[in-house]
């Protein structure tokens, strides 16, 4: 088996995957005909587009039930580990991640499932670590949420620490720490190379994890000034624990031949058709429990949650699309991931129309016409 590397490391270009396809509804909040139906068969059919368009990754979300409201918005969710080993066994270049909450999956077994889908993939999975924040779902599994960021993290690090173990000794070990006792375990088969590791996190225990594990930290873009600091940052801290940590971003795309038609649509899904019930329930968790979203502009933000989940809002034409992405690298973003309403249907357009524009900018590589073909 030939394995060459994952190639979210090749920092060649302005990484662009999608989110959350593995979720009814997307990252719209809306009540919307036609919004997306997050089928096997529709998550395989984008998949193949995907690669087919040289996109570099797809990213999931881990969801055990919805927000309520009238669509019960992400309470039908394809379960992400078993989710990126059906994708990443069907197709070619790109990759894709499994998102895992660390409370609710043990790490021998997440070292050696992972450890399996590297050889299905040759070398294309991702992990994306959540310590976790969703009361809701922490009482669904029969947990307990902690309510500092010190214990979630302590355990995440300690979870990751084991998941490192046995992705690299050699021989069987005991471990004998606060969370995890083990005896005479061993990590067999191994990840061919090291794999992409994500981490979502806004407070500052969650922050210092993030730049100390993981190669990509994932927070929003609100306002690009703030974020242009936040990015330095970031890569700052990271360098002071000798770590070059790249830090990605999430945007919402509405792309149209003309500015009014977007707008249009946007409107239609975001804001007259919007599940506001789901979206309060949506930001109201946030607020309680975690802290992803800058507290203090999470409440000016309720229509870019409904539009996309509080992701950065691509709407326009072409044109104006790819100057939002552009304005988002200029911040120092090494990439975003990109939702839509309906992503099988939307995304060749964006192929046929943006894609060319950030080749031409210099961000992203030209795609030829034939590997594009759906």
């Amino acid at each position: 088996m030939s394995v060459t590397g994952n190639s979210m490391f090749n920092r060649d270009r302005f990484l662009l995957g999608t989110f959350a396809s593995n979720c009814s509804s997307g990252m719209t909040v809306t009540k919307a005909e036609g919004r997306w139906d997050n089928s096997w068969d529709n998550n395989l059919r984008l998949a193949q587009m995907l690669d087919a368009a040289g996109i570099d990754f797809m990213l999931p979300i881990a969801r055990w039930i919805g927000y309520g409201g009238e669509t019960n918005f992400h309470g039908g969710v394809l379960e992400t580990m078993t989710w990126a080993a059906g994708l990443l066994a069907q197709t070619t270049n790109i990759n894709v991640f499994a998102t895992i909450h660390t409370v609710a999956n043990h790490p021998v077994v997440v070292a050696k499932q992972l450890a399996t889908i590297d050889q299905i993939s040759r070398g294309r999975v991702g992990l994306n670590i959540v310590a976790g924040w969703n009361k809701p779902e922490y009482e669904a599994l029969g947990l307990d949420l902690p309510t500092d960021h010190e214990s979630r993290y302590g355990y995440a690090q300690e979870w990751f620490d084991i998941v490192k173990a046995l992705w690299t000794r050699t021989e069987a070990f005991d471990w004998d720490g606060t969370y995890f006792k083990l005896k005479n375990v061993l990590g067999d088969p191994r990840p061919a190379s090291p794999l992409p590791i994500l981490n979502a996190a806004g407070s500052a225990q969650g922050r210092d994890f993030a730049v100390r594990n993981a190669d990509f930290l994932f927070t929003p873009a609100i306002d690009l000034e703030r974020s242009r600091e936040e990015v330095a940052e970031l890569k700052a801290h990271g360098e002071t624990v000798g770590r070059d940590v790249d830090v990605l971003t999430f945007s919402h795309v509405v792309c149209r031949p003309t500015e009014k038609e977007a707008q249009d649509f946007l409107k239609h899904t975001a804001d007259t058709n919007a599940d506001w019930e789901a979206v309060d329930n949506l930001i109201r968790l946030q607020f309680a429990h975690a802290q992803s979203f800058p507290h203090d502009l999470l409440a000016l933000i309720r229509s870019r949650m409904a539009a996309g989940h509080g992701g950065f809002p691509l709407t326009g034409t072409p044109e104006q699309v790819a100057e939002g992405l552009i304005a988002l690298h200029k911040a120092g973003f090494g990439g975003t991931t990109l939702s839509f309403v309906d992503y099988a249907e939307e995304f060749p357009y964006f192929r046929d129309t943006v894609l060319p524009l950030l080749a031409e900018h210099g961000i992203r590589p030209a795609v030829k016409a034939a590997e594009a073909a759906e």
